[in-house]
């Protein structure tokens, strides 16, 4: 059964909050790179010189060209991976997710501009936005994670990335490249984490297995 199916009730939270959101194509290919970060660095958000109060991060992938004469010619076809958004506590306590079964957080702060299947086309292929104004008091880590739901590896992925946006320009903060070919199934990408009042991204860039975020557990723990 197709899981995809079952998305109806968060979109409506979508469109009433559509003025705050950025689409795959608001920010795809915008403004250019302030930081590019390595697997564990950190960058503060509070030293931006406007800290941003509403954040896009965004995924992007190319599917790798098969291998050989014939392979150049053919195209290497689709390869449906999925961002999701997993928040926990101060306790490491899940307490809500973002992915392509639930579209936005309980509260709305946190929303999925939707499943891409194909990686087609320039720029992110999917985007989730946080409004860091309206994220919880109890959510400390905003944990960023892709797995390939058909179970291709990453052996067919190539020029994979995140990024994060400031969604009031689309200036582009960090980004990360998810370059780690191979035969796993999902990434722990990255995460946002507040102290205080003030956030930080980290990239975390450590390979897992698993369809969906649901067996991504394990490898999310030692980050949080």
């Amino acid at each position: 059964m197709d899981l995809r199916l079952h998305t109806a009730a968060p979109l409506n939270i979508l469109s009433r909050n559509c003025h705050l959101w950025l689409s795959h194509s608001d920010i795809a290919a915008k403004g250019s790179t302030m930081v590019s970060l390595t697997k564990g660095q950190s960058i503060s958000l509070a030293k931006e010189p406007r800290p941003p109060a509403r954040v896009a991060m965004g995924l992007g992938w190319d599917v790798a060209k098969r291998k050989g004469f014939l392979g150049r010619m053919i195209d290497g076809g689709n390869v449906d991976l999925d961002a999701s958004c997993l928040v926990y506590d101060a306790s490491g306590r899940l307490i809500d997710n973002v992915w392509f079964g639930q579209l936005a957080s309980k509260d709305g702060s946190i929303v999925h501009s939707g499943d891409n299947r194909t990686g087609a086309g320039d720029g992110d292929d999917e985007v989730i936005n946080v409004d860091l104004t309206r994220v919880p008091a109890a959510a400390q880590t905003l944990v960023f994670t892709v797995n390939s739901f058909t179970g291709i590896t990453f052996e067919r992925i190539e020029n994979a990335f995140c990024r994060i946006v400031d969604a009031a320009d689309n200036r582009e903060i960090a980004r990360y490249s998810l370059s780690a070919q191979g035969p796993h199934t999902a990434q722990v990408m990255a995460k946002l984490s507040r102290s205080g009042g003030d956030w930080s991204f980290t990239a975390i860039g450590a390979i897992a297995s698993g369809t969906t975020f649901h067996a991504l557990e394990p490898a999310i723990k030692p980050h949080l």
